[in-house]
């Protein structure tokens, strides 16, 4: 062996040796190249604490659980006043007053106890709740003509809307429905009407229990404080200028009170 290639070889070797810090005895720290890096040394690596688990991303809400409503406890029925002007003194002023939270205008009865006719209406209509008086307007120009020609005039009667306000829409739930039901069987037997006027098809169902369509022509019998009281019905004024076909029903029903005059 010799020559060239062994010259090669020994370099070769010297430089593997120098590379491994072995090249000096004393003196210099030796290069750790056979090391094991510590990224890759298990031991050398710090622990690592496991941190908390992450919180759960909420659920949408149509997903998350709800819990149950509490309802108020009711305080009972709300008392109606026995008497007649402390309940017009009521209707005037209470925060009781079925509908009174529809708006804060309030639309109030005129007339007074005991009058030979009686008209009732379940609530003002629109134009009625801004001008804060029922039957107004065009409206309330058609009623006193039908009033006339029975025989009468606006100023002998007592015109009553059922609530004092106009619920939104012109519509209401069950639970109102149940308070009005009730203040309606009260006012008529304060109100001693001789006889009884439904203006509309909402006061004619609670009243009578009918669909206005079937009350034409037909005298109903209401009872009131165990007795009976004539009625009839009709649609409301507003509804027959919209509508005058209809004008021949509310004629129909409202020429039944002529008899016995």
């Amino acid at each position: 062996m010799g020559g060239q290639n062994s010259a090669l070889l020994a370099a070769s070797y010297h430089d593997w040796w120098s590379l491994a810090g072995v090249d000096a005895l004393v003196g210099e720290a030796p290069a750790g190249w056979l090391d094991v890096p510590a990224a890759n040394d298990v031991a050398a690596k710090p622990k690592i604490t496991p941190s908390a688990e992450p919180e759960a991303a909420p659920l949408p809400v149509a997903l998350q659980r709800r819990e149950a409503p509490v309802e108020a406890i009711s305080s009972g029925p709300v008392a109606l006043p026995d008497e007649w002007d402390a309940f017009q003194a009521w209707l005037a002023t209470s925060a009781d007053v079925p509908g009174s939270q529809w708006d804060a205008r309030r639309v109030l009865p005129v007339g007074r106890v005991e009058a030979p006719l009686m008209l009732m209406t379940a609530w003002p209509e629109i134009d009625d709740q801004r001008e804060g008086e029922l039957f107004t307007g065009p409206a309330g120009r058609l009623l006193d003509a039908m009033l006339r020609a029975i025989g009468l005039a606006r100023a002998d009667c007592y015109l009553a809307s059922l609530a004092i306000t106009r619920p939104p829409g012109g519509r209401i739930d069950d639970r109102d429905a149940a308070e009005l039901d009730r203040l309606l069987w009260h006012h008529l037997r304060l109100a001693k009407p001789g006889r009884l006027l439904l203006v509309g098809s909402e006061i004619t169902r609670m009243a009578a229990g009918l669909p206005l369509a079937d009350t034409r022509g037909r005298l109903l019998d209401i009872n009131q404080d165990g007795g009976k009281v004539d009625a009839v019905a009709i649609a409301s004024p507003a509804m027959l200028l919209s509508r005058p076909a209809q004008k021949a029903a509310a004629w129909d029903s409202l020429k039944l009170f002529n008899r016995g005059r």
